[in-house]
């Protein structure tokens, strides 16, 4: 049979590394086809290769059984092909409109015809339940939102193939519930989608074939109805994947965070951001802030970290309370919620960016010269401790470095610090499943030595598993205060939500 796109023996080399080592993919009309990999494993770059961004040195690409050329993304879409990617290719100081007819404007006499366009996305919008503001700026709306204007963006384009590059890594549960939801409405409209993801869940519930990929290498497709996810788990990693957390009970001991009173306001209106926070955090246990996102989370965090100064309330750190100037040193270690604005230095390298909190010590510095050998010797042991993987070891750009990486990179540097709490936003974000595995069992070793860890995280089971104690967060107030034994899926999700507030909260 002919397949609406094959790429057959496809091979990509990037200097030091084989990023897709002879991959056959083939994708038939009207079905979701899910790519499934460690990160790394070199997804997103076979749908780059499709979307003309890269060009591959062995391999072909056909559609309904004829090669065709991609030489870029114009060739792409000239094919009806569309792609979605991880980190959005917004212009933010565009409005909504602006950004999607971007590239495919309608002008007559060199004048832009702006209500012909805003009338065509009205309607897209409307069928298919699309719901946005044409003339807000993408500056000020919701990741979510940022994410429907990228769908508007293909569909306006006419695009049958439609590539989603980890559409949900940054979503909250609700707006992950509503893409599948929009997905599936899409294929129903004889849509063909090509579906990167780590999460076997999203696989299981959306799609029909599932093709995985290890280490750039195809390890086969199946049907997703035949198999289970921890076959599919096994497929990705190479070895068995424990799904479940295990971890053993724990009593706390003493308080290493205090927060009373916490209050953050709005630099824009008065509203708290942060309205009147207190709780602790204690020496072996892990308190998870749960919550949908844009409830305080973020500014709560940043305020702890001394990257947002707060209007009112006291933070205690070791029993000493600490200002807004003090907590820059960040006594504490922190994996931040922006990985990319808040976490590394994109143009460095691997070893410079696993050393930023200890370039200056004596280990790594001598009457101000920096000791190379040892920041290598360390970066090398914190690579192969965390399976950070990079074209050119601890020397690659962390830039060029994939999203995942960079994560494990951040990951690696905080917890090797030697700190009494760790401060862990959205940690697993974006990782495989691999990963995830190994981050949550590096974060219960932590509480295990007596460390605190306040983890702050939008994945339901995450916060299930992983925590000794849930602190819900809803319009900048902690709403419940719970144990996870002692609070079902459903509760914390009307927590959540605001429907329901704790009595004693």
């Amino acid at each position: 049979m002919d397949f609406l796109i094959e790429m057959a023996g496809i091979t990509k080399v990037f200097p030091g590394i084989v990023a897709n080592d002879n991959i056959t993919l083939q994708l038939k009309k009207g079905e979701i086809h899910a790519l499934l990999g460690e990160n790394g494993a070199g997804k997103s770059t076979l749908m780059s290769i499709l979307f003309g961004l890269y060009q591959a040195e062995k391999g072909a690409i056909k559609k309904n059984g004829k090669v065709v050329r991609v030489n870029g993304p114009n060739d792409a879409r000239k094919l009806g092909i569309g792609m979605v990617h991880q980190h959005f290719k917004l212009v933010h100081n565009l409005s909504v409109l602006e950004n999607i007819i971007l590239g495919a404007e309608t002008v007559k006499y060199g004048i832009l015809k702006l209500d012909s366009a805003r009338k065509q996305v009205m309607e897209l919008s409307k069928h298919y339940k699309l719901e946005i503001k044409t003339d807000s700026l993408v500056s000020d709306i919701t990741v979510g939102m940022q994410q429907r204007v990228e769908i508007l963006k293909m569909l306006y384009r006419e695009n049958e193939i439609l590539i989603f590059d980890e559409p949900t890594a940054v979503l909250t549960p609700q707006e992950i519930e509503e893409l599948l939801r929009i997905m599936k409405n899409l294929v129903k409209e004889g849509k063909s989608i090509l579906f990167i993801t780590h999460k076997l869940d999203e696989i299981k519930s959306i799609a029909d074939r599932c093709t995985v990929l290890r280490k750039g290498k195809c390890i086969g497709t199946v049907d997703v109805a035949s198999v289970s996810k921890e076959e599919l788990s096994e497929m990705m990693v190479g070895r068995k994947v424990n799904l479940s957390v295990e971890k053993k009970d724990k009593k706390p001991g003493h308080t290493i965070l205090k927060v009373e009173n916490l209050t953050v306001k709005s630099k824009i209106h008065s509203k708290a951001l942060v309205n009147n926070v207190s709780f602790e955090v204690r020496s072996g246990e892990i308190v998870c802030i749960a919550g949908i996102d844009g409830n305080g989370q973020q500014e709560l965090v940043l305020a702890l970290a001394g990257m947002l100064e707060k209007n009112s309330g006291h933070i205690f750190l070791g029993g000493n309370e600490i200002s807004h100037n003090d907590i820059r040193s960040r006594a504490f270690a922190h994996i931040p919620e922006d990985r990319h604005k808040h976490g590394l230095v994109l143009d460095y390298n691997l070893a410079y960016n696993l050393v930023l909190q200890k370039y200056f010590t004596p280990r790594f510095q001598k009457n101000g010269f920096l000791k190379f050998n040892e920041i290598y010797k360390y970066a090398q042991g914190l690579i192969d401790s965390f399976d950070i993987r990079s074209g050119h070891g601890a020397r690659t750009i962390t830039r060029n470095m994939s999203g995942g990486n960079q994560q494990k990179a951040i990951i690696a540097r905080e917890i090797s610090r030697d700190t009494d709490l760790i401060v862990a936003v959205q940690p697993t974000r974006g990782l495989d499943v691999g990963a995830c595995e190994y981050i949550n069992k590096q974060l219960i070793t932590q509480r295990d030595m007596g460390k605190g860890v306040l983890l702050v995280s939008l994945e339901l089971d995450e916060v299930m598993d992983v925590s000794d104690r849930i602190l819900v967060i809803y319009e900048g107030k902690i709403v419940a205060d719970v144990y996870p034994k002692e609070v079902t899926y459903q509760d914390l999700g009307l927590f959540m939500s605001g429907v329901k507030k704790q009595d004693a909260a």
